[in-house]
């Protein structure tokens, strides 16, 4: 779907500062793909490239194929890979929601027959079908993300590049938006990208990538990323509370495993011990 090649990024021409440096990186069709770094680490400018917002300084980004400097492909990539951001807000056009969501396809010359189609299937593929005549400054921080998603899915994209889209959003909110995720890369097979601070939402990834100074420097499955607590601490990042527990446990001297990372699975785990340490 995405594939980097020796990836590098300055912000202005002739800076020695390299945002990115040499990111090589290939993002399979129907991943979920969760990012990872502190402020300044790359993650956003990395995101931003995805669908030719950024352009490279050197190296080369393909979306589907299709070189992201070769202008005469902009309209291509940005149809394929679509945009969430961080504040709902920027991203609502319209005063009623069926409308913000119709608003990608109108402007694309879609007939008006197909037009409700469309904007029916993504209302209802987000969860938010009843709130189709609502207004949008009315709705909570979440049902706004998820019509933000619904406007971009709108555009049928293959994939889907999250700037930190649940940073401004309370607990339900997040839950909402990760499960909307989750459903929209298991029963459609779009391609998520998400770019995120919060751990607990990496866990619901396939793939979690660390980033930091620009560089990648971890990429593997959450229970290998996660597993590397001490690694992923001195970078200034979290780790999911139950890893936590478990690496303290493990300080502790009980033999307490290093890839759990649910609180079904911590669960078992200490139940386990606890059982072992009866017999």
């Amino acid at each position: 779907m995405i594939i980097t090649e020796n990836l590098e990024f300055r912000y202005y021409e002739g800076s020695n500062e390299e945002v990115l440096d040499n990111i090589n990186l290939k993002i399979e069709k129907g991943e979920f793909v969760a990012v990872l770094g502190h402020n300044g680490s790359g993650k956003s400018t990395l995101a931003k490239h995805f669908n030719a917002i950024l352009l490279p300084s050197g190296g080369k980004v393909y979306v589907g194929g299709m070189d992201t400097l070769d202008e005469s492909l902009l309209y291509e990539i940005r149809q394929m890979t679509g945009m969430v951001f961080q504040n709902p807000d920027n991203q609502l056009v319209a005063t009623i929601v069926e409308e913000d969501v119709a608003f990608a396809p109108e402007n694309l010359g879609v007939p008006s027959q197909e037009i409700r189609k469309i904007v029916d299937w993504a209302l209802e593929t987000v969860g938010m079908s009843e709130y189709k005549r609502h207004a949008p400054h009315l709705l909570s921080g979440g049902q706004k993300q998820r019509v933000a998603i619904a406007g971009v899915l709108a555009m049928k994209p293959k994939c889907i590049v999250l700037d930190e889209p649940t940073a401004m959003l309370d607990p339900i909110g997040r839950k909402e938006v990760i499960a909307t995720l989750s459903k929209l890369n298991r029963e459609e097979n779009i391609t998520i990208v998400l770019i995120t601070h919060n751990m607990d939402e990496a866990v619901c990834a396939d793939r979690v990538i660390v980033m930091n100074t620009g560089s990648i420097i971890m990429d593997g499955t959450p229970k290998q990323v996660f597993s590397r607590v001490d690694e992923i601490k001195s970078l200034g990042l979290d780790v999911p509370q139950v890893a936590e527990l478990m690496h303290e446990l493990r300080k502790e001297g009980f033999d307490a495993p290093s890839d759990v990372l649910t609180i079904e699975e911590g669960y078992k785990a200490i139940k386990s011990m606890l059982e072992r340490n009866v017999q």
